[in-house]
């Protein structure tokens, strides 16, 4: 009997291979184990692309932190200090003046203090 799936069959194992380009042993050879392996793979991409989302917060916020606690004033009354006077700071760019403008983050700091007061 003849076969008629040659050529769609061989694209549809070479694009599963491709994807498992590099993986270990078997993973990137056999068509099964990759495929297995390929969706695995997609399914963990697709959920750590939101999980990057809150784990850059937790470092911001972290960040943010530790750089109020050297200036004597903790996370949370900081940021209401900054919403009282109004200012517009997203956690990443006050994160990125904890560490990079400390004069800056000061300023911010007295501005909040300021706000609550």
């Amino acid at each position: 009997m003849r076969t008629k799936t040659n050529v769609p069959r061989r694209k549809r194992v070479k694009k599963v291979l491709d994807r498992a380009k590099g993986f270990w042993g078997s993973r990137g050879n056999l068509i099964r184990v990759a495929s297995e392996t390929v969706d695995r793979a997609e399914w963990f991409a697709t959920r750590d692309r939101r999980v990057k989302k809150r784990t850059f917060r937790q470092l911001w916020i972290t960040r943010i932190s530790a750089a109020c606690e050297q200036r004597g004033v903790n996370y949370s009354t900081f940021i209401n200090g900054l919403k009282k006077a109004g200012l517009e700071l997203d956690r990443k760019m006050l994160a990125d003046l904890a560490v990079r403008d400390e004069a800056a983050f000061t300023k911010l700091v007295e501005t909040s203090s300021a706000a609550r007061a």
